[in-house]
């Protein structure tokens, strides 16, 4: 754990330092207030800091209220620690009232001084946990489980935040319908766990061929939505055609045996000025994929949002 000193006596800066590395603490060091919180701004900024009142630049409650200011936009929390010869009940107050978590009187007890890192700790590893919980949570509301790509309602909500940045910048977007063609058969053949691991290496296939800006997500069963920003019918074809080929050029390994995995992809695109919501896009680029599957599958059909 990273700890800051915030002090401008040297020899309470050397006490401190040589105190804390003792208990097996990383030390950054600043001698004023403006050297703290340039520290604290810092990607790697520490998340517990001892702040000594009265300090040069800024004063150690004057960095806690910035501090406090900046976590309100940030997803991150700094354990504040105030080093403070005052003993009067209204200081006090006024420097817990600033944002600082605790506080010690100097000359400190190292004891006392021990147990506030405790439980500042403490404070900081729940922190970690809470927002690991989070995300942990928004993983399972906006994912797919089994291919961990955007399950449907988020993808249906990028291709609707996309729609609206395309038509506000005037370029196209490109909206790809895929199907995995006989995929009933794998499962009835092989059964549905080797149907997953087929999902799965679709999945990596697909995301291989597509650029980081590209949205694909889990439709519904074998079916899938890839949104294309900035690419119009014939990019977004020549980009379906590319992932049709990464999917059919080389076969899957399917239960101990090698087995050619197909799809049919149906492609759309949206062009401003035109007037084109999600639900139409979708639709067109599925009567495209009923084309593909009608001509034969493992194949790649185009269809103008105008036709």
């Amino acid at each position: 754990m990273k700890i800051l000193i915030a002090d401008d006596s040297v020899v309470s800066r050397h006490l401190l330092d040589a105190t804390l590395r003792k208990w097996g603490y990383e030390v950054s060091v600043a001698c004023d207030g403006i050297e703290a919180w340039n520290l604290l701004q810092a990607d790697d900024a520490p998340k517990i800091a001892i702040l000594d009142w009265v300090m040069p630049g800024l004063t150690g409650p004057e960095v806690c209220r910035r501090v406090r200011e900046r976590s309100q936009d940030k997803d991150t929390y700094t354990y504040l620690l105030l080093l403070t010869s005052k003993s009067l009940r209204e200081d006090l107050i006024e420097g817990m009232e600033s944002g600082a978590d605790d506080y010690l009187t100097k000359p400190f007890d190292q004891h006392e001084l021990k147990v506030r890192l405790r439980a500042g700790t403490r404070i900081i590893e729940l922190q970690r946990e809470l927002i690991a919980a989070r995300e942990e949570l928004r993983e399972q509301a906006t994912k797919d489980f089994l291919t961990r790509i955007w399950n449907r309602s988020s993808v249906l909500d990028i291709l609707q935040r996309e729609l609206t940045r395309g038509g506000r910048e005037k370029r196209p977007m490109g909206v790809v319908l895929a199907d995995l063609d006989h995929f009933k058969d794998i499962n009835d053949t092989f059964g549905h766990f080797a149907g997953d691991a087929v999902l799965r290496e679709f999945t990596r296939r697909m995301l291989a061929c597509i650029r980081p800006y590209d949205a694909i997500g889990r439709y519904g069963g074998e079916e899938f939505l890839i949104v294309l920003p900035g690419q119009d019918l014939q990019g977004a074809t020549n980009q379906a055609e590319r992932m049709r080929e990464a999917l059919a050029a080389e076969p899957m390994s399917i239960d101990g045996s090698e087995r050619t995995v197909t799809c049919s992809f149906g492609v759309t695109s949206f062009l401003p000025p035109d007037d084109a919501a999600s639900e139409k896009l979708i639709r067109i680029a599925d009567d495209a994929l009923y084309r593909a599957k009608n001509q034969g599958r493992n194949k790649v059909v185009p269809l103008s949002a105008k036709e």
